[in-house]
């Protein structure tokens, strides 16, 4: 019998196990194999011991693992429904060399091998899929963790894994109801307690989560259908400090230039909805329907205080510093303009997801399928910033400040009292934004009262597949495969962004108090020595016109839009290896990928007409339409020699591609320029539609050996060398050659102008080592029976070049040292397990004004999470019933952000809390 053979003969042996482990997608707690019928029982007992819960999960995984043609990391349903986890991600984090970023206290992305998130790609199904973010990454939270049953993460690609990433694939998968084999039932809820408590007037600090999952089969199991639901209900807090940045003083000392410090309240909303029809006809034939949605509502109110220091050359002035190796810890400054900020940041998507396949496998070796699916994704982003202090512009009482530097930022002492609603009043404290004028004649006078940020996204793709396999009754040919894929593409990004002024200031005096009818209370601040901020709702005083909207007329608005079209083919070759070597077993696979590519951008390139009476540019805009084509071709082999003594060695090749940014191939560019001494000095930026991929060359070596199937170690070896990197140029370019009208008021352009735009060039290398293990205790001694580890450590070293003709430096998500363990005890119902993960300093992604996206040098963190519980056991009259309480962030660990060489310069300290829950699950 062929290893092929005897892999499908232990699968079947062991489907009461593995099925009990997908099912439990719906269930936070333990799923057991209670529900077989008495004659499976007693046969199950005859021959075999079976394993529930997270024991049965870890099995599952490691036989994937064991049994797959590519190096893989697999999760099943019991490792995502039992942690405390609000998305995927934060499941997926725990694999060997993969780890994640929070935001707003949860994980929302994946690196994988040191890789930020754009260079690994995500499929549902097998499908791929649109993206909530700006670019192509798929962000985790709009994926509810019990709607899911099982995760590969693929480390090396095959000819025929369409969609594939250049660090890794993840391919989420959701559960076939004619695989089950039986009827099941199961709800469960959980609630939630953040103890930072309610930081913000009217938010809240406890929360709920609900979920149900019912599958089954029909007409003698020819017709099977499986839905699940999940609706998430729960609030988020976070501390926030965050630092403008950091100047110098007159004798060269570092000094902060100010702050601009928040608690925000973040309320998630999520409905996740799956379905799946399965039609068999006839044994050789199956169809299937599959549909995903997401309804994700992000609400976030952001209130707090903003302090311009040295870097408001105006007024501010630093008295009696305090300098400790060349960094001001502690002093006064005087003249200081605060601003009391009420911000709003609400983000809303609704992804959609379908897909029908039709297989049919023949009894003649001959295999075929056709896959149609389509992907969309809505989603809108608003913002609103609005300002109150003491007086408009140069108006008003000036503060005086005290601070003094902490590990998580500046600790301030100010003299003026930020919750004093009679003394604080709406209005443009430091006259940002200068004098504004709208279409219909409203006018801003001496500076904005607010920002306004509407940010809309639209993601459509669609995706045809066909494939034909054959396989070989002998040689050491197994089957070979052939296939085409088409992919069509297209994501578009209109931002609206207006100045608020306030209505009633009409002379560019006025400032207003808060009505009555917005205040809702006061807001602490208190973790950073501020006191109390007035708090009121922003987006009610914008819908009631208490403010104007004033359109934001500068070029780098209108050039933020873009229009991206893309259109794949993709059509592959590959043959599957099954020979004996001697006396081990050769299995595998080699082929070619050949991908063709037709992307095309629309963007808005801006132009400089002139300069209006207060100085600033007069900007137009012109529409730029781009395109380009070109092709790709990937070779890859993945063989594994596997041993009698359960040793496992893997050799993977592989030419590995991404595709560049979207907000990179954007058709758009914008100038500027600064006046000195009548000469006009032109800069600009633009995206690059004719940007190709991110391509690599790879080589994988991996050793693996497992423990009577119950445990494994395995140690995987990998390199990478870039060919091509995308990184940003600055460019000398002749003005004349650029759209640039003569500024007027006897000002000449300069001959030339700086223009920055990304290219494709060289990249480098990127290796590292990983060493993963599960160890069930009970392998080596039978008296620790449920006991047992399962974790990994990663080390990567990077010398690739992110900006050319500099230094080699960390890519961006690249942590040099990511680990992470889970110790569980699992016997007779009861359950316990503390998962650790860590990740060394890395360059994290966060979003900076008007939501544009800014890279900050993140700080080391390590991550505690813990559970405990108790699942009924069969015979007992609760039968089916788990209960559970779990924590998530044990020891608050912050997200701490840091100005590049000195770690003591703390740009943002973000503050989660811990968070405990207590749910129960029932399955019947």
């Amino acid at each position: 019998m062929s290893l092929r053979n005897e892999i499908s003969a232990v699968a079947v042996s062991s489907r009461t196990a593995v099925a009990a482990a997908l099912f439990a997608a719906a269930l936070p707690a333990a799923a057991s194999a209670q529900n077989a019928s008495p004659a499976d029982e007693g046969a199950a007992a005859a021959d075999t011991i079976v394993v529930t819960g997270f024991r049965a999960s870890l099995l599952n995984a490691i036989n994937e693992k064991r049994t797959a043609e590519q190096i893989v990391e697999s999760i099943s349903a019991e490792d995502i429904g039992k942690l405390p986890d609000a998305s995927i991600a934060e499941s997926i984090a725990r694999l060997p060399g993969l780890t994640s970023q929070r935001v707003n206290g949860r994980s929302n992305s994946i690196a994988i091998r040191g890789f930020a998130p754009d260079f690994s790609t995500t499929l549902l199904n097998g499908r791929e899929q649109t993206s909530t973010g700006d670019n192509r990454a798929v962000e985790y939270d709009q994926y509810p963790s019990e709607v899911v049953s099982a995760v590969n993460v693929y480390k090396t690609p095959m000819a025929s894994l369409v969609g594939q990433g250049l660090s890794g694939t993840v391919d989420m998968r959701t559960i076939r109801p004619l695989e089950a084999g039986k009827r099941i039932i199961s709800v469960g809820a959980r609630g939630s307690y953040a103890d930072l408590g309610k930081l913000n007037a009217g938010s809240d600090d406890m929360g709920y989560r609900i979920n149900g999952m019912y599958v089954d089969q029909f007409a003698n199991d020819t017709i099977g259908v499986a839905l699940g639901a999940s609706y998430t209900d729960e609030p988020y807090q976070i501390q926030e400090f965050n630092a403008w940045g950091y100047g110098e003083t007159a004798d060269g000392s570092r000094v902060i230039g100010g702050s601009k410090s928040y608690v925000t309240s973040t309320k998630l909303k999520r409905l996740g909805l799956n379905g799946t029809l399965q039609w068999q006809p006839t044994p050789n034939l199956t169809t299937t329907l599959d549909g995903f949605y997401s309804n994700f509502k992000d609400d976030q109110i952001k209130r707090g205080v903003e302090l311009p220091l040295s870097m408001d050359t105006d007024t501010a002035v630093l008295t009696n510093p305090t300098v400790v190796d060349g960094l001001v810890t502690g002093g006064t400054f005087t003249g200081v303009k605060g601003l009391a900020r009420n911000d709003l940041f609400n983000r809303h998507a609704k992804l959609y997801s379908f897909g029908w396949n039709t297989k049919w496998e023949g009894d003649d070796g001959w295999k075929a399928f056709v896959d149609v699916s389509y992907s969309k994704t809505d989603r809108s982003e608003l913002s609103i910033e609005t300002t109150a202090g003491t007086g408009r512009y140069l108006v008003g009482a000036y503060d005086t400040v005290g601070f003094t530097m902490s590990p998580k930022g500046a600790i301030f002492s100010p003299t003026i009292n930020y919750g004093d609603y009679g003394s604080i009043l709406l209005t443009s404290p430091q006259g940002w934004g200068g004098d504004q004028t709208a279409v219909d004649g409203t006018r801003i006078i001496n500076g904005q009262d607010g920002y306004y940020n509407d940010r809309r996204i639209k993601d459509e793709l669609w995706q045809y597949r066909v494939e034909v396999e054959h396989e070989f009754e002998s040689g050491f040919l197994h089957s070979i495969q052939a296939g085409w894929n088409y992919t069509n593409r297209s994501k578009t990004l209109v931002p609206e962004e207006y100045f608020l002024g306030l209505a009633a200031n009409t002379d560019g005096l006025t400032s207003v108090p808060v009505p009555d009818q917005y205040r809702t209370g006061l807001t602490s601040l208190q973790y950073l020595g501020l006191g109390q901020v007035i708090s009121y709702d922003p987006a009610a005083l914008v819908r009631d016109g208490i403010y104007n909207r004033v359109a934001n007329p500068y070029g780098d608005v209108v050039v933020k839009s873009y229009a991206i079209r893309e259109r794949l083919m993709t059509a592959y070759l590959q043959g599957n290896l099954d020979a004996d070597v001697g006396s081990a077993h050769l299995t595998g696979n080699f082929g070619v990928q050949a991908q063709w590519t037709d992307q095309n951008s629309r963007g808005a390139s801006a132009v400089l007409l002139g300069q209006n009476p207060n100085g600033s540019p007069n900007v137009g805009a012109l529409v730029r339409n781009d395109s380009v084509d070109y092709l790709d071709v990937l070779p890859s082999m993945n063989l594994s020699l596997r041993f009698p003594s359960e040793t496992v060695v893997r050799f993977a090749a592989a030419r590995e591609i991404i595709r560049p940014r979207l907000d990179d191939m954007r058709a758009s560019e914008k100038f500027d320029y600064t006046i000195t001494g009548g000469v006009a000095q032109v800069t600009g930026e633009s995206g690059n539609p004719y940007l190709r991929p991110w391509r690599a060359n790879a080589i994988d070596l991996t050793f693996e050996q497992y423990f009577s199937g119950k445990g494994y170690i395995a140690a995987q070896f990998f390199w990478k060398d870039l060919k091509s990197y995308i990184y940003n140029q600055q460019f000398t370019v002749p003005t004349d050659t650029l759209s640039l009208q003569d500024p007027g008021n006897g000002v000449v352009l300069s001959p030339t102008a700086q223009l920055t735009t990304p290219i494709n060039g060289k990249g480098g290398k990127l290796y590292g080592v990983e060493v993963a293990t599960t160890l069930p205790f009970e392998t080596f001694v039978s008296a620790l029976e449920g006991f047992g580890v399962t974790g990994s450590v990663a080390y990567t070293k990077t010398k690739i070049k992110p900006t050319p003709d500099s230094p080699s430096t960390d890519l961006p998500g690249y942590s040099k040292w990511v680990a992470n363990g889970t110790a569980y005890f699992e016997k007779a119902g009861f359950n316990a397990r503390g998962s650790v993960r860590y990740r060394s300093t890395f360059l994290g992604e966060v979003s900076g004004f008007a939501a544009n996206r800014v890279r900050r040098r993140a700080k080391a963190e390590t991550i505690i999470d813990a559970q405990i519980g108790y699942d009924f056991q069969a015979g007992s009259a609760l039968e089916g019933l788990s209960l559970y309480i779990q924590g998530q962030n044990l020891t608050d660990e912050p997200f701490v952000t840091t100005n590049p060489g000195d770690n003591r310069e703390i740009i943002d300290y973000q503050r989660y809390g811990r968070r405990y829950l207590a749910g129960f699950s029932y399955k019947f």
